[in-house]
């Protein structure tokens, strides 16, 4: 048995803040489902958005932020979130040499899509996430202890339905469990559901799986952002090519030099993410290739030191001016429907970073806000917790929900990506839906009451069908197109019907899904 204040399952950019910022005399524990490195964090190039400019303001970046959402958003999460931004980038720029400056000592602001001034912060050129996560890393303190290798897939849960830890199993197989007063979500979306996506190997929606198997409120799951631009090689992505590249000055064309944003919309390739990729998703099915010309870029490799190293390793000559691309899975916007402390529908259960849905990012998340969601509500929860009474619950009396059953034969990993990317990727329509809800349903995974038997791939696999119903689920009752969820067949906004949020939980004879007008996304 394994008692602590605060565990935490993740290792991402808001799992790092909360546990940094943690009381010292707390026994903190993080649990990661590979190396502490292996996160999405890490992978992010782009930077964190905050109104620092001499002519920016919250409000502008507000602004912003609502209208990539398609105003979906929750606008209370979005003005305390902006408007904590500055003072965030500040108190980090006082800790470390995190972000880069010019000669002045002033922190390089960048552009990027949809964003109405420069207000991108960037560490490394374009390796902002690997900068942060490795300063996170060096304030972590004494009480906090790092599990590598440790794959959780249950909550634990009380007579009182109070969550007090979870179980696990390592990589030999062994099975352990975790108990805790607070138990913290921060494992990240599920990026790896597609066939094409930026996100890291882990990233496959374990704590929403498990959430929604505790009978945890989910929200919004048909709210997929795809990044318009991953490297596209042969057929297969091979790493993302930041949209600080378009904000550089880099233009979208065909093979013959024609570019493929003009008069799409008016801020041409730093449209809104979901405007880009569709239209490069349109002509790759009609068999074109699409780059990004970047022959207008100076001094390309020092300012994308990591894009380049990944163009070099795959072969792609930059002094020709183009990086062939495609779009793929990048964020969710949705997730664990939690509250501004991270508090989920469970006590002692909470959520932050990707895994969580705030209502920051509505129906599509703008540009860099997702770094600085995750160090909102790490800094957010720490104040929480630090103030927190700690009961003792060694001992308490575990209510097991499920019951034994025979295993499930399941299919093959790529598959369900496959499927996922045919049917529920950028453009989705009734048929494809449909077909993909009656494949999945053969599986009934969520009706899988007992893990322990299965292996660690057989758990991701089950984990990975429980988040692709959730989301086809949800992709079918939202009849109209916003943000990142776009219906050929219903293509156009529905605002009368559709500023409401989509919740999804699990009951004990399985998948309920109700639709509830919960939060007016914005009345203007």
């Amino acid at each position: 048995m394994t008692n602590n204040d605060v565990l935490i399952l993740g290792s991402g950019i808001a799992a790092l803040q909360l546990a940094s910022l943690l009381n010292k005399d707390l026994n903190v524990r993080i649990l990661t489902k590979e190396k502490v490195r292996t996160a999405n964090s890490y992978l992010a190039q782009g930077g964190i958005a905050a109104a620092i400019g001499e002519h920016d303001h919250p409000s502008k970046h507000i602004t912003d932020t609502l209208e990539a959402g398609r105003y979906h958003n929750n606008q209370k999460a979005v003005e305390q979130i902006i408007h904590a931004a500055p003072g965030l980038i500040k108190f980090i720029t006082e800790q470390g040499s995190v972000f880069d400056k010019n000669q002045k000592g002033e922190l390089l602001l960048g552009m990027e899509g949809a964003h109405s001034e420069k207000r991108i912060v960037h560490g490394g050129g374009d390796a902002t996430g690997k900068n942060m996560v490795e300063f996170l890393i060096s304030t972590l303190k004494e009480n906090v202890t790092i599990e590598e290798d440790v794959f959780a897939y249950e909550l634990l849960l009380n007579s009182e339905n109070r969550c007090i830890g979870v179980k696990a199993k390592g990589s030999d197989g062994q099975i352990k469990n975790y108990y805790s007063n607070n138990t913290i979500l921060a494992t990240g979306g599920c990026g790896q559901l597609f066939t094409y996506t930026s996100n890291a190997d882990t990233v496959s929606g374990d704590g929403i799986a498990m959430a929604y198997l505790a009978g945890v409120e989910v929200v919004d799951m048909e709210f997929i952002q795809f990044h318009p631009t991953l490297l596209y090689l042969n057929g297969e992505t091979k790493g993302l090519i930041s949209e600080a590249v378009r904000g550089e000055g880099a233009v979208l064309v065909t093979d013959d030099g024609t570019p493929i944003m003009e008069g799409v919309h008016p801020l041409k390739d730093l449209g809104p993410r979901h405007v880009v990729s569709q239209k490069i998703y349109e002509y790759l099915k009609k068999g074109y290739n699409i780059y990004l010309d970047i022959s207008k870029i100076k001094n390309f490799k020092q300012r994308f030191p990591s894009i380049t190293s990944i163009c070099e390793e795959n072969g792609i000559q930059l002094s020709k001016g183009r990086i062939p691309v495609a779009p793929g899975s990048h964020f969710l916007m949705g997730g664990i429907k939690t509250d501004l402390f991270g508090r989920t529908s469970i006590k002692g259960l909470f959520a932050i970073g990707e895994a969580a849905c705030t209502g920051l990012h509505g129906a599509n998340r703008l540009a860099s806000n997702s770094l600085l969601e995750g160090l909102y509500m790490g800094e957010k929860l720490s104040s929480w917790l630090n103030e927190a009474v700690y009961e003792d619950i060694v001992g308490t009396e575990i209510k097991r929900p499920f019951i034994p059953q025979e295993k499930v034969i399941l299919p093959d990993r790529q598959q369900i990506k496959d499927t996922m990317m045919e049917r529920v990727g950028i453009v989705r329509n009734e048929v494809n839906l449909k077909n993909q809800k009656a494949w999945l349903d053969t599986f009934n995974a969520h009706q899988i009451n007992d893990l322990d038997n299965y292996s660690l791939e057989e758990m991701t696999k089950i984990f990975m069908l429980m988040i692709a119903n959730l989301i086809t689920e949800a992709a079918l009752k939202r009849t109209e197109s916003r943000g990142g969820h776009y219906r050929s067949d219903y293509p156009m906004e529905d605002d009368h019907h559709w500023l409401n949020k989509t919740i999804i939980h699990k009951n004990s004879r399985g998948m309920e899904t109700n639709h509830e007008y919960i939060e007016t996304a914005l009345a203007t």
